[in-house]
């Protein structure tokens, strides 16, 4: 390894102190050869313009940079230099708009306090395409159905599950709007998530956690038939009660301020509850004549939610195996289209 080439340049002078920056190429014994950069401020002397002295004298300050450095000092500068001259502090330069130390700026912008302002100049400018932002919402559901499948092998308590459904209300299906902000009924009674429905009133949601030892059939047949479990059937009483004090409450103006104004004329419910995977045909059809005999409750298991999100998101036939088919008899294949999954996979 040798040093050859030197190369200086004044970069200021001032009465006292003179600033020089310096470059030499260092060779090595293969054909890799490096540049080098030193930059210095050195105060003055009677000598000092002797070159051969340059490296005796005594600087304020000194910096030396590799070769790997010196390469990262450039690009810094052609890449920031005229942004920052420009008053910009921060930039995505649009050559390299996928590099992770992007994000963080992506981040900062996104998490300014002025939400509306912050929406309506994205909406205003046309700054996210709708396939974009299409796409955003169809990997934020996929995640969020691999998220619930996650929670159905652990033995989760209620509230974990409230907050999914809240996070994710879209699953529940396009009878529901919004979840609204209040819960209580009356002093007495308060539900899992009161919900405006599409056409503008009042209806309940109710879920119990799919584990816990709650079964949704009994132990034992009667007479033949599969009937709901103790548990099963407490559930269903308490959705009941549910919409009766609503009903009760209609007329009531504390009531309808409460829930902004939502009418309630007939509400309904829809109660989560229980495991239907490994059903049999016989089991899926009871569920069904069930379901039936009720005018105001859906009743709804954990793997119909699964089953309903997989297809919303069109995802189920990449998950679902025969065996474990979420209601008894599988479920005939879609056939919508598979295309852009793979895009959406990378977006997780």
């Amino acid at each position: 390894m040798s040093t050859v080439g030197l190369l200086k340049r004044v970069l200021r002078t001032k009465p006292t102190v003179v600033t020089r920056a310096f470059f030499w190429k260092i060779k090595h014994n293969t054909e890799r050869e490096d540049i080098c950069l030193k930059i210095g401020r050195y105060k003055k002397s009677g000598w000092f313009n002797v070159p051969e002295e340059v490296e005796n004298t005594q600087p304020k300050s000194e910096l030396t940079l590799d070769h790997e450095e010196f390469e990262a000092l450039i690009a810094f500068l052609q890449e920031s230099y005229a942004p920052f001259k420009q008053g910009v502090k921060a930039f995505i330069p649009l050559d390299r708009p996928f590099e992770a130390t992007n994000a963080a700026q992506i981040k900062a912008l996104f998490s300014l306090p002025a939400k509306a302002d912050l929406v309506r100049f994205i909406l205003d400018n046309e700054i996210i395409p709708a396939e974009l932002e299409e796409g955003l919402r169809q990997a934020r559901r996929v995640r969020a159905v691999k998220e619930f499948r996650a929670m159905l092998e652990d033995d989760l308590v209620e509230q974990r599950w409230q907050k999914w459904f809240e996070q994710n209300s879209w699953v529940l299906g396009s009878e529901f709007v919004r979840i609204l902000d209040e819960r209580r009924i009356d002093t007495r009674n308060i539900s899992d998530f009161l919900m405006e429905a599409y056409d503008g009133f009042l209806d309940v949601v109710e879920i119990k956690r799919p584990g816990g030892g709650m079964q949704f059939w009994a132990a034992t047949m009667d007479h033949g038939n599969w009937v709901p479990s103790t548990d099963l059937i407490k559930a269903i009483t308490q959705s009941s009660r549910y919409l009766h004090e609503i009903e009760l409450e209609a007329n009531s103006n504390k009531f309808l301020a409460s829930v902004g104004g939502v009418k309630t004329v007939k509400p309904r419910c829809v109660l989560v509850f229980g495991r239907s995977a490994g059903w049999t045909a016989e089991q899926a059809e009871a569920y069904r004549i069930l379901n039936a005999s009720f005018h105001n409750i859906t009743i709804l298991t954990y793997d119909h939610v699964l089953a309903r999100a997989e297809r919303i998101v069109d995802i189920g036939e990449r998950f679902a195996a025969d065996s474990t088919a979420p209601c008894g008899p599988a479920a005939p294949r879609s056939n919508l289209d598979d295309g852009g999954w793979d895009d959406l996979e990378s977006l997780r």
